[in-house]
């Protein structure tokens, strides 16, 4: 999986988040976007912000084991972006 975060950040620093889409990458909420983790020991997901410039902070990392993204990761990851814009 690490691998995959490396390989899919690297993407991002060559051709930028805006030119970056599925399956690499998804909009969640607001400020909030999700890199799309997989490897042989199953599903990962790194929920990022994209702050001023061309700064990409990634906020909250975790092994997926349901269909759908988990409100509580997604709640630490906005409360962890609330504080990054202080």
């Amino acid at each position: 999986m690490r691998a995959s975060f490396v390989r899919i950040a690297q993407l991002v620093e060559e051709f930028g988040l805006e030119n970056i889409g599925m399956p690499h990458v998804r909009h969640i909420q607001d400020k909030l976007w999700e890199m799309r983790l997989k490897g042989k020991d199953g599903i990962s997901r790194a929920l990022y912000v994209s702050t001023s410039g061309k700064r990409v902070v990634v906020l909250r990392v975790f092994v997926k084991k349901s269909q759908k993204t988990p409100g509580r990761e997604i709640k630490i990851a906005m409360e962890r972006a609330k504080e990054i814009e202080q």
